[in-house]
């Protein structure tokens, strides 16, 4: 990371990991959230009973699971790929 040269083209490849870690986070959100809203009497029959969870207890953990991961994907990941394109456009230009 000394070399002057190759900063960019390390920004550069963190930038792609960035975002393909968010493209493949949301993904997984997605397929959560769908499994919830189309399967969530399944979910319940089987988290209900396996922890001893009501219908609101199991709506309440999955609503709350979902914005906290949608706030960590948002913050961890888009943001840093959002602000390392800035810089390396700024660079280049």
């Amino acid at each position: 990371m000394s070399d002057p040269t190759r900063t960019p083209e390390f920004f550069d490849t963190l930038a792609k990991v960035l975002l393909r870690s968010w493209a493949l986070g949301y993904l997984m959100l997605l397929v959560w959230a769908g499994l919830y809203l189309f399967a969530s009497e399944f979910v319940y029959r089987l988290q209900g009973h396996l922890f001893d969870l009501s219908r609101h207890e199991i709506d309440l953990v999955f609503y709350c699971g979902i914005a906290l991961t949608k706030i960590i994907l948002l913050v961890f990941f888009l943001f840093p790929w959002l602000a390392i394109r800035l810089v390396l456009r700024k660079t280049k230009g």
